[in-house]
């Protein structure tokens, strides 16, 4: 018998929203295991909260035994990262008889040293908390005992990485060796945006100008989010260097996997690197090395694929690992090996979405048990 369940989800995202993206491969995958999902938005910037909450009291009325999934990040629920209303949201569905599982996209409540920026660590810890004890299951895309906020032995609480929001037209073990290529080929897979993508920038071309001085020839693949943004900088720093540069903005999902499969490594430098990375995780199921920095996120099974991780004060250190990675052709295709044995493992859809039947099954199971008993 196949079982009807919601992706609910807030505001979407924009000019990509890899939430929804993640809700419709996590679907797609999930038909294997006899659950039909339906992919809900609560159009609470458009419409306003009072209607947002009164239509969804009306929808819930149907879901009476049935997983609705609410997928959380602060801003999806809230312009500027208070989420307040979201325990509301929850509430409305447990008094339908819905079973409600909360997945977390944003594991860690933001951080900031402004007064503003404390008052909402302090507001998105306390609603994250809320929604954790109204929850019937709570679904962490970080290892539970890298999270300070949340007793790491809770029973409801349970960890599973995200995919990559990738077609993968192509098997994981099909990828080129390296120097297969023409031009050994480095990939950045999105950029921040602010004052952290300028440091970002300062950190792409820092470690390829240091590698293109060992190395020679090189080509640099710049899409995704904010690449177009940050092209002419790019263009500029790198302008007296042995670099082929090509920047393009956010792309179909087809086409950055191909852009991904024509590279021999992903450099990621959006922060640290961790198992709700998505974009770092792109290049894991694509068969690359990924070279990125270290942070209080990063455990298994992240560093079961072939990262190479390096020390974030070092300013020479992604360089030094990039011509590494770039120069052996062992220890290239080692940490090859590693990714596409890690995402199997532990980061094709395949591998989610059997995590999440056994754990939404099983408590289908009970309460019909349970039902049948009275």
């Amino acid at each position: 018998m196949t079982e009807p369940i919601v992706a609910l989800l807030g505001r979407r995202d924009v000019p990509t929203d890899a939430v929804e993206q993640y809700c419709t491969h996590l679907g797609e995958a999930l038909r294997a295991h006899d659950f039909a999902m339906e992919l809900l938005g609560a159009p609470w910037k458009e419409r306003g909260w009072p209607t947002t909450l009164r239509d969804l009291k009306q929808r819930a009325a149907e879901w009476r035994g049935r997983w609705v999934l609410l997928q959380y990040t602060a801003l999806a629920w809230s312009p500027r990262g208070f989420p307040l209303q979201v325990p509301r949201l929850i509430q409305i569905l447990r008094d339908a008889g819905a079973l409600v599982g909360a997945v977390f996209h944003d594991a860690q409540p933001y951080s900031g040293s402004r007064a503003i920026d404390q008052l909402r660590h302090f507001v998105q810890q306390r609603t994250m908390r809320q929604i954790l004890r109204s929850s019937d299951l709570a679904i962490l895309t970080v290892p539970l005992e890298k999270l300070s906020w949340i007793p790491p032995t809770l029973k409801k609480a349970t960890f599973i990485p995200v995919g990559a929001n990738l077609p993968l037209l192509a098997s994981s073990g099909n990828s080129n060796s390296l120097h297969d290529r023409a031009m050994l080929t480095v990939a950045v897979f999105g950029v921040t945006g602010g004052s952290e993508g300028q440091q970002e920038v300062a950190q792409i071309t820092a470690a390829m100008r240091f590698a293109a001085e060992k190395l020679g020839d090189l080509r640099l693949l710049v899409f995704g989010r904010n690449a177009d943004l940050v092209e002419a900088v790019l263009r500029e720093s790198l302008r007296n260097l042995p670099v082929t540069l090509r920047v393009a903005g956010v792309l179909p999902e087809g086409d950055v996997e191909v852009l991904l499969r024509s590279s021999d490594v992903l450099l990621f430098v959006r922060g640290s690197i961790s198992s709700r990375r998505g974009s770092a995780i792109a290049g894991i199921a694509c068969g690359l090395p990924v070279i990125a920095f270290a942070g209080s996120e990063t455990a298994a099974p992240i560093t079961d694929a072939g990262v190479v991780l390096v020390p974030g004060e070092n300013k020479t250190s992604l360089g030094e690992a990039l011509v590494h990675v770039l120069s052996d052709r062992e220890y290239h295709a080692s940490l090859a090996e590693r990714s596409r044995f890690a995402y199997q493992k532990h980061f094709s859809w395949q591998s989610i979405a059997d995590k999440y039947a056994s754990l939404l099954r099983a408590r289908l199971d009970a309460d019909r048990l349970e039902g049948g008993k009275g």
